[in-house]
């Protein structure tokens, strides 16, 4: 097949999305196929050949190690040479319409949020992964845990705001500590903070103003770190995230050695089922299809609070989902490929 790889983009998470990207197609030409991977806002700009000859255009490995901080976006913006408002870089869309599939390596606000499954929807062009209606309500945090609120999903106690630097004093001594400070539409942890004194929050809520001001405030629930792949409606084995310092935010999610990640988790099988069906529900509830990860935190009861869902899961070397399906005999050959069919069964039957 000629299949694109989209990454990048203008997103926080580009980083990793290179990262991500760099991997599937390198994984999609040891299998056969002719995969050309594009970065979605540069596009072609350097590239004066014919569109079918980038298919075989060589690969960088500078995109498989994800830089620790994330990016100034700014400076990418920048850094384009085709001055243009459009976030499809110049011959993207041209070089998609070529493909028998467009493989989303995307990731976060630019890719995630389902305008980019819009467009190429209207295009007519196949993609990976979930519908445009589903992508957009799971990247919405607060419109996400409004939705399975009323489904048996337990999920912390939240609050959504909007404000800005002149709410902060009024916010701070109106929230209870502790609690998780969140962008309402970002992932990788990018943006998140943990407040455990009213001094923290202050400071937190000062910082969330550099990604807009628009945010969820929720309850902090003590426990163990267990994230659940769902596979074709299928939840795959659960996996503990153990950092070796704070939490799991974004340093830890991509530099090796950051964290322990044990796959299957070492919980009691009741408990596995548990978020195993808490995953599918969420994934079933918001529309989704082919692919998804869900974030649980685990109390000392065994309860499974539910944080968030991911549409486009990572596929870096570090990435979790991929690991989950290995646990299952799913080499990340085999997943990449289970994903494009899975992907044209749910673009086919109007998912």
């Amino acid at each position: 097949m000629k299949i694109v790889v989209l990454a990048g983009g203008l997103s926080p998470e580009r980083n990793v999305s290179l990262s991500s990207g760099t991997l599937i197609a390198e994984a999609l030409r040891d299998m056969g196929h002719q995969a050309a991977l594009v970065d979605m806002y540069f596009g072609l700009e350097d590239y004066d050949g014919p569109l079918e000859d980038y298919f075989r255009a060589p690969i960088s490995d500078a995109g498989k190690r994800v830089d620790p901080r994330a990016p100034d976006l700014a400076e990418v913006q920048a850094a384009r040479k085709w001055q243009s408002p459009s976030l499809f870089g110049q011959g993207v869309l041209e070089l998609c319409r070529l493909a028998d599939i467009v493989f989303l390596a995307l990731h976060g606000a630019c890719g995630e949020d389902g305008r980019v499954q819009a467009a190429l929807e209207l295009l007519g062009i196949p993609y990976t992964g979930s519908g445009y209606l589903g992508s957009g309500i799971a990247m919405d945090k607060d419109l996400t845990k409004r939705l399975i609120a009323d489904l048996g999903v337990n999920t912390p106690s939240w609050k959504r705001v909007d404000y800005t630097e002149k709410d902060v004093d009024h916010l701070t001594s109106t929230t209870r500590v502790p609690c998780v400070i969140k962008p309402v539409d970002s992932g990788s942890s990018i943006g998140v903070a943990i407040a455990h004194t009213k001094k923290e929050l202050h400071a937190a809520l000062l910082e969330e103003l550099k990604f807009g001001g628009r945010c969820v405030l929720e309850q902090y629930v003590a426990g163990r770190e267990i994230q659940v792949g769902v596979l074709g409606d299928k939840a795959l084995p659960s996996i503990e995230i153990i950092p070796k310092t704070g939490f799991y935010d974004y340093e830890n999610k991509y530099q090796p050695g950051a964290a322990e990640e044990i796959c299957p988790a070492p919980i009691p099988p009741e408990w596995e089922k548990k978020v195993g069906q808490a995953a599918l529900t969420v994934h079933r509830a918001l529309g989704l299809s082919v692919y998804s990860r869900t974030d649980f935190i685990v109390d000392q009861e065994g309860t499974a609070w539910f944080l968030e869902i991911n549409t486009l899961p990572g596929m870096t070397p570090t990435s979790l989902v991929p690991q989950e399906a290995a646990a299952v005999g799913i080499g990340y050959q085999d997943l990449c490929q289970r994903i494009i069919d899975e992907s044209l069964a749910a673009r086919k039957a109007g998912k």
